[in-house]
């Protein structure tokens, strides 16, 4: 089946100009969130360390509406202090920030048995503890504004008992511990924080590194929706939570898998 066509998505005014910051945002569901947000009309900078893709989505955006045209920020989310520079940096050169999705993270495969201390404190830092970081860095001019959403992308794999690899699943599940957490926290100054669960997204990386007959089978086997979720799909799910129209959610889960789960 072939991606829905975008032209029947919702059109949000509030989006228009606001300020939105995503990490991971070079490929994936990650560049499918920059390009849906600068659709839009949003001020957007995304971070990743893959600099030759970050190019290649910020021209393919420029393309389509150059007046929206999103700025790079190339990063290592792991080091704590660049990726914290470069949310300052994204709010000096946007005018602020009062949208934050945390999406970087890495699915590498790997078994319980061969997984090492070193590699363990490498799955948490590449998939969990930035999230916490990057928050600290956005949330006080978001509280100063009393305005905010901050959209930590999770996965269900821990939810579907998925025990191919570990450390990220056990990394992603801790996601939902800074959702509820932190929205708590910031709820009194109108900053809401939610967390949106991918399930079997038909990225690039999925299509060339892991996809397989049987795997895609089960997927479909056990979705209410047969066919595969796409990257702008669950996109739409993340503007409905940066605009006015999902102002009333906060410290929530909401699963975009085709009713897998």
């Amino acid at each position: 089946m072939n991606v829905p066509n975008t032209a029947t998505y919702a059109t949000y005014p509030s989006l228009v100009d606001r300020t939105v910051f995503i990490t991971g945002g070079a490929d994936g569901i990650g560049a499918a969130i920059v390009e849906e947000f600068v659709r839009q009309g949003s001020k957007v900078g995304f971070a990743d360390i893959n600099a030759a893709k970050g190019v290649e989505t910020v021209e393919r955006c420029a393309g389509s509406d150059p007046r929206h045209t999103p700025r790079f920020y190339e990063v290592d989310l792991v080091d704590i202090n660049a990726t914290q520079a470069a949310v300052r940096q994204a709010q000096a050169d946007l005018g602020g920030l009062t949208v934050l999705v945390n999406n970087a993270a890495s699915d590498e495969r790997h078994t319980w048995e061969e997984l090492s201390a070193d590699d363990w404190d490498d799955r948490m830092n590449t998939n969990l503890r930035h999230y916490f970081f990057t928050i600290q860095a956005a949330a006080p001019g978001m509280i100063e504004a009393q305005n905010g959403s901050i959209i930590n992308i999770g996965s269900s794999s821990y939810m579907m008992q998925e025990d191919f690899f570990p450390g990220y699943a056990i990394a992603k599940s801790g996601v939902e511990g800074i959702t509820r957490t932190l929205a708590r926290t910031f709820g009194p100054d109108n900053v809401r924080v939610n967390t949106v669960l991918p399930g079997w997204v038909a990225t690039e990386k999925q299509l060339t590194k892991w996809w397989s007959e049987e795997g895609e089978a089960g997927t479909l086997r056990d979705q209410a929706i047969k066919r595969r979720i796409y990257p702008a799909e669950f996109a739409q799910m993340v503007l409905f939570l940066a605009a006015d129209d999902g102002a009333a959610c906060s410290a929530q889960q909401f699963l975009v898998d085709g009713g897998r789960r």
